[in-house]
Order: C-alpha cells, then sequence, then structure tokens
C-alpha cells in the first residue's frame, strides 16, 4: 500500500484578499462601531443555494458582511463589541484539507486575523459554543431576526446558555433587539471616496461592454448573442454581472424584467439592454436603446428623444436639498407632455389643467408604469431609505443613485398611436450626489441619437 497517496491533500496558499477592499471594510466597521455607541451587532453572512441537483449557484456574500468585513466565503458571521479589547470577531469555515480538494482553499480562522484584522476568530462551526460568552456586558443586540430560522433558534440558546454565568458576573445580556438595517444601511447610503474608486471602475468595464455590444447588433443576430458580449466582457475585466442581463428586441423591450434573451434581432426594431458590471462587490446598473441596425426612424427617434430629454433633466436636478420627489414628478410631467405632443393623449401639450388632470389621474403609467430611480452601491437596488422624518429625502453629497425614465408601447397596445408600438425605450445613468453638479459615472456610454448612430457605426 501507498501511503503517501493515502494522506491527505496539503493546504495550499490562498490569493490575499483586495487590499482597497479590506480599507473599505476598516473604515465602514470604524463607523458601524461608533454608531452602535454600547450596543453589539451580530450579523450572519450568506449560505451557499443549490441550483438542481448537486449544482450550486455562483456564490455571493451578504453585502452587510463585504461593507464590513470583505469576507467573501459562505458560513461565517460578524459579532461587533464596541468597547471590548477585542471589538472585531469573526466566525468563519475552518480549514480542512479534504473539503478544499472539492471546494477551494479557505483563509480559515488564521487568516480571518492575519488578513482580514479581526481581533478574535473562531470557526464557525463552534459559534454555539463561544457566543454565550462574547454576548455578556451588551443589553441591545443589533441582530436581523425571521430571516433564518435556524440562526434565531441558535442565537436564542445562547443567550439562554450565558443566562447563568452572566448573572453571576454581573453583567448584562440582551434584551432588546434592533434591525442592523437601521444604522448600517444609512452609512451605507454614503459612499466613500475608496468606494466611489471602484464604482467609478465597474462604469468603466460597464462602458466598455454596452459599446461592444452596440457594435455587435446587427439584424439576423439574438439577443442572446449580445448577452454574451457583454456579460463576457465583464468577466474578463475580473467582474461579473451585477444582475441578469437584461436584452429585449422590439416587443421585448417592453417587458421591464425580460431575461430570456433568446430572440432573433430584427431588422427596424430597438434593442433595449439593461446591463452593470459588479466589481468587487460594488454594481453599476445601465440602460441603453440602440436600433438593431444601427439607424433610428423618425418616430423611433421621437419617442427616444423624449425620454432621453427627460432624463437629462432629472439628472440635472440631482443636487444637494433636492428631494426625489421633487425629481420624479418633474420627470413625470416632462413624459406627459410628451406624450400628449406625440398623440398619446388628445389636447394641447401646453394645456397645464389637461397635463394636471393626467397626471393625477396617473394616465402616464399606461406606459411609464416604474419609478425614476433607486440608490445603487453594493446591491443593484442598494441600501438606504427614500423618506425620511414623514416626508421625501432630500439628495446629500455622496449618495449614487441611478436616474432611469423609460417609455414602454406594446406591440398590440390599441390605445397608443400605431406608429409608437412594439416600442420599449429605457435611458439610464448613475449619478453621484456631489457638493455641486452630479457627476454621471457612466457618462462614457453613448445615449444621444447621433452619438449611437455614430458608434455603431465606427465613426468614434
Amino acid at each position: 500500500m501507498n501511503d503517501t497517496a493515502a494522506a491527505p491533500p496539503r493546504l495550499g496558499a490562498r490569493r490575499p484578499p483586495d487590499a482597497r477592499l479590506l480599507q473599505i471594510a476598516a473604515e465602514a466597521r470604524g463607523r458601524f462601531l461608533a454608531a452602535l455607541g454600547t450596543d453589539a451587532a451580530l450579523i450572519f453572512g450568506a449560505s451557499k443555494a443549490l441550483r438542481n441537483g448537486d449544482a450550486e449557484h455562483r456564490f455571493r456574500q451578504n453585502s452587510d458582511v463585504l461593507y464590513l468585513s470583505a469576507w467573501s466565503d459562505p458560513d461565517c458571521a460578524i459579532l461587533l463589541r464596541p468597547g471590548s479589547p477585542a471589538p472585531f470577531v469573526l466566525f468563519v469555515a475552518a480549514r480542512d484539507a479534504a473539503t478544499e480538494v472539492w471546494e477551494g482553499r479557505r483563509y480559515g480562522v488564521e487568516g480571518a486575523k492575519a488578513l482580514f484584522g479581526a481581533d478574535e476568530a473562531y470557526a464557525f462551526d463552534a459559534i454555539s459554543k463561544h457566543l454565550p460568552d462574547l454576548l455578556q456586558g451588551y443589553r441591545t443586540l443589533h441582530y436581523r431576526f425571521a430571516e433564518d430560522a435556524d440562526r434565531d433558534r441558535l442565537l436564542a440558546g445562547a443567550i439562554a446558555k450565558a443566562r447563568k454565568p452572566a448573572r453571576r458576573a454581573g453583567l448584562h445580556l440582551p434584551d432588546a433587539f434592533i434591525d442592523p438595517a437601521r444604522l448600517l444601511h444609512e452609512l451605507r447610503l454614503f459612499k466613500s471616496p475608496l468606494e466611489l474608486d471602484v464604482m467609478r471602475a465597474a462604469a468603466a468595464v460597464t462602458a466598455e461592454a454596452h459599446g461592444l455590444a452596440m457594435r455587435a447588433t446587427a439584424p439576423g443576430g439574438n439577443e442572446c448573442e449580445i448577452e454574451a458580449v457583454i456579460d463576457g466582457t465583464f468577466r474578463r475585466r475580473g467582474g461579473s454581472p451585477g444582475y441578469t442581463t437584461i436584452v429585449g428586441g422590439g416587443d421585448n423591450a417592453t417587458i421591464l424584467h425580460y431575461i430570456a434573451n433568446d430572440c432573433p434581432l430584427v431588422d427596424g426594431d430597438l434593442l433595449c439592454v439593461d446591463a452593470g458590471c459588479e466589481l468587487q462587490g460594488y454594481t453599476a446598473d445601465v440602460t441603453r436603446t440602440w436600433p438593431v441596425n444601427g439607424r433610428f426612424t423618425a418616430d423611433q427617434a421621437a419617442l427616444y428623444q423624449l425620454v432621453l430629454d427627460t432624463e437629462e433633466a432629472a439628472i440635472a436636478q440631482v443636487r444637494p436639498g433636492v428631494t426625489w420627489k421633487q425629481v420624479s414628478d418633474a420627470a413625470i410631467r416632462q413624459l406627459t407632455e410628451g406624450l400628449v405632443r406625440l398623440g398619446f393623449f388628445e389636447g394641447d401639450p401646453g394645456d397645464s389643467t389637461l397635463v394636471d388632470t393626467l397626471i393625477q389621474e396617473e394616465k402616464y403609467k399606461r406606459w411609464y408604469m416604474h419609478g425614476l430611480g433607486h440608490w445603487l452601491g453594493l446591491d443593484v437596488h442598494d441600501a438606504g431609505v427614500y423618506i425620511q422624518d414623514g416626508g421625501a429625502r432630500p439628495f446629500e453629497p455622496g449618495m449614487v443613485t441611478t436616474i432611469e425614465p423609460g417609455l414602454y408601447v406594446p406591440l398590440d397596445d390599441e390605445q397608443a398611436p400605431a406608429r409608437f408600438r412594439g416600442m420599449g425605450i429605457r435611458i439610464e445613468d448613475d449619478v453621484l450626489v456631489t457638493a455641486g453638479d452630479p457627476e454621471v459615472l457612466t457618462a462614457a456610454i453613448p445615449k444621444r441619437i447621433e452619438a449611437v448612430e455614430a458608434w455603431m457605426a465606427g465613426r468614434s
């Protein structure tokens, strides 16, 4: 018998985590620890999910865990304990030679401390052993109940186990619980300079992908080919899709979250593409609409220009002190006036009473049924509230939002002018709120009619 062959494999080294992400996490952790005051916080990472059979989906970490630790592997938890000699505790999957043959190398408990800056680290499967001692001394715990029943039971068991020793030591135990999102998601809403560097890099890869997709579009092709160009570019540049790429030609573009991406590209149709690269956890989110044959018809150009004018006007309003509702209301008015002008409604587009009535009755929702945008960051619909102190929240420097008006006219919509039927148009950019003019992170992607046509023709 060959004893060497029977021995467990050696544990090799793993590539170190990205230094920039570690710094982002350290800064975020410091802000969160300060915000917690005398409270503690327990946040679990994401778990693996089966796709089918024994095949798993590609793992993606819980965004709160990424933000606070940069830890990207499953089976983990973060415990933050302000005022403790060891405020940052990580529970992670321990190194195991046999498992690593199948699943890849782990950082392990040692790596959690040496590479990720944990003050203390323990094996994840030993969390029930260590948690009772670590929770003592804290009356309030920031923990999200009702998300995972097993974790809820684990926490309840840890508190029950700690009652007697805590009482003997004269220490408090958590008896009040707060969702971590209340503090943490407010912090995530405001991007640090390092976070913005990553988001600009994600926007640059997204711009490259959209540009290549435009030039790859031609009658006779297929939506899936455009998806392959986009997603392949993301992967080549070290990223991945931040969400399932949408590639809808013709009437498919009137379906807001169309992801089948399997139909032919037809001469004379428009193609609506919604795709953003996720890079180091942060995602871009961009939509562009372009003609399959590279040239807008007069009718396509008329509807497209209305959406573009609305988008550019909305972006210009993204400034400190302006509320989301103010920008959205202005966009709805501009779209509604345009719909009257283009014959979707009878009347004079300059008749403010008519436009007011159409808006009040939400008649525009037949063709524009979604919101104007959303926060952007670690999640494509990122953390942060839109209503604050009972009213619409004003923009503040450091926020990143999408601006994405659209019009969608199904092929069978007999209430719409026939010349616009089968058109779905959305234009979306990622916008940073600054102290002055907004910064459009995705400005490099062509969107004006002449720029789109020139790019598709290879003239720019």
